[in-house]
């Protein structure tokens, strides 16, 4: 069984994803990973990825023996059933349509079977979701998903830590996330009062 399984979906900052994996990994913690087929898109326009058939062999995760990469069809994973749960389920980005899926209990995917086993085996979900500006039906979403159990950590980075780089921006957002999940890092420093 994994410990966590990570999903990465067609919103923008695929990056996200990657960074967390990347940090999960190198504390030894096997994850499972499914990419949507927009998500794989998002990655070869903003990743450079071309090859999926060895994305892990390319470095891209810059890790060797603790992931597993799924197709988002395939319907054998472990983790789709609810004897057979993570620690955690992380979609990172999450677009609001996986978003809408996901709130309205819909199962028709790996990616989206992940999320409805996480809530109604209680196991934590944490969608990252990645959109501007947000509807009242995204908006609406959000609720729906968290009044059932989901964490919502919106792809919104603070500049108190005085970021000077995308990857300081990046860092700040996946370190949330491991805050979620209570892995210590070091990717920011809190908030100080000057």
């Amino acid at each position: 069984m994994s410990d966590y399984v990570i999903g990465i979906t067609g919103a923008s900052g695929s990056i996200y994803g990657v960074r967390l994996i990347r940090e999960l990994a190198s504390r030894k913690h096997h994850i499972d990973i499914v990419i949507t087929p927009a998500g794989k898109q998002v990655m070869k326009e903003e990743l450079g990825v071309k090859d999926f058939e060895k994305i892990d062999r390319l470095g891209l995760f810059k890790i060797k023996g603790n992931i597993k990469i799924w197709e988002n069809d395939d319907f054998e994973a472990p983790f789709m059933s609810g004897s057979n749960t993570p620690e955690a389920v992380v979609i990172i980005p999450c677009s609001v349509g996986k978003l809408s899926a996901i709130a309205n209990g819909i199962s028709s995917n790996l990616l989206e079977r992940m999320a409805d086993v996480a809530i109604k085996e209680r196991k934590q979900l944490i969608l990252v979701v990645r959109e501007t500006p947000l509807s009242l039906i995204h908006l609406e979403n959000m609720v729906k998903v968290a009044r059932a159990g989901a964490q919502i950590l919106p792809a919104m980075p603070a500049f108190y830590h005085h970021p000077k780089k995308i990857d300081d921006m990046v860092n700040f957002i996946v370190g949330k996330v491991l805050n979620l999940l209570k892995i210590e890092h070091q990717l920011f420093k809190g908030w100080r009062m000057r």
